[in-house]
């Protein structure tokens, strides 16, 4: 019985800062915890599994609020949560990041699959061919990184072994000052900025490069992210 319960505990996914000599924890989604790092709106609140913070989660030691107010300040443990997400390591089961990995390879497989030809024939690659390049480039995929994000470096060492081209598009973008910087990550993570400009009134306009299949889940994330407040055009 002990050795089930402590199996169990051992598949936490955990948040964890050390500071001022000490370890706090909080059990946490780690795909809301990656979202909310990734600047997407997601509450601390749905985060965490549990609204706690540990001194050692896997032994189920809760931290004291004497320590908490020592450390941070203020015993809100909603305020302290963010802090340690934040500022600390989020520390996922071999499961999880094994699971994420796999998604991550499907997605980037399908991108590839639905957004590039093979110049000489004018034609998709069947995605069994790709997957053969896959494993002959013998490519690694980072599971802390969004599919968009780890694209271009796989299709550079894909190239050698088959040929990849995209049709690219350009875009406009100007975000208003109040959502500006929040929108910055998003924007970066999805695209490649070609030049940017923050204007007198603290909006920012940039010039984006992407695969053009991908211009419509990049214009649905920035309008959800802003509340379609971002100006998007065709260059």
């Amino acid at each position: 019985m002990h050795q089930t319960s402590t199996a169990e505990k051992i598949k936490l996914n955990l948040a964890k800062l050390k500071k001022k000599g000490e370890m706090f924890e909080i059990n946490i989604d780690p795909d809301l915890a990656m979202d909310f790092k990734r600047g997407k709106d997601v509450t601390i609140r749905e985060i965490m599994k549990a609204e706690q913070i540990f001194s050692d989660a896997k032994k189920g030691e809760l931290a004291s609020e004497s320590k908490l107010e020592e450390v941070f300040n203020t015993t809100n443990i909603l305020e302290i949560a963010k802090i340690i997400i934040n500022e600390g390591e989020i520390q996922l089961t071999s499961e999880f990041r094994s699971e994420e990995r796999e998604q991550k390879k499907k997605k980037i497989m399908d991108l590839i699959h639905k957004n590039a030809i093979d110049p000489t024939t004018r034609l998709p690659h069947p995605l069994t061919r790709i997957e053969n390049a896959f494993a002959e480039a013998k490519i690694q995929i980072i599971e802390f990184k969004s599919a968009e994000e780890q694209l271009d470096e796989i299709v550079t060492k894909l190239r050698p072994i088959i040929p990849i081209k995209f049709e690219q598009a350009q875009l406009i973008v100007t975000i208003p000052a109040t959502l500006a910087a929040k929108s910055y990550s998003l924007v970066k993570q999805n695209s490649k900025i070609l030049q940017e400009t923050w204007n007198q009134d603290g909006s920012w306009t940039c010039e984006v490069e992407l695969p053009a299949g991908l211009k419509p889940e990049f214009v649905d994330k920035l309008n959800s992210l802003t509340h379609g407040e971002a100006f998007i055009k065709e260059k």
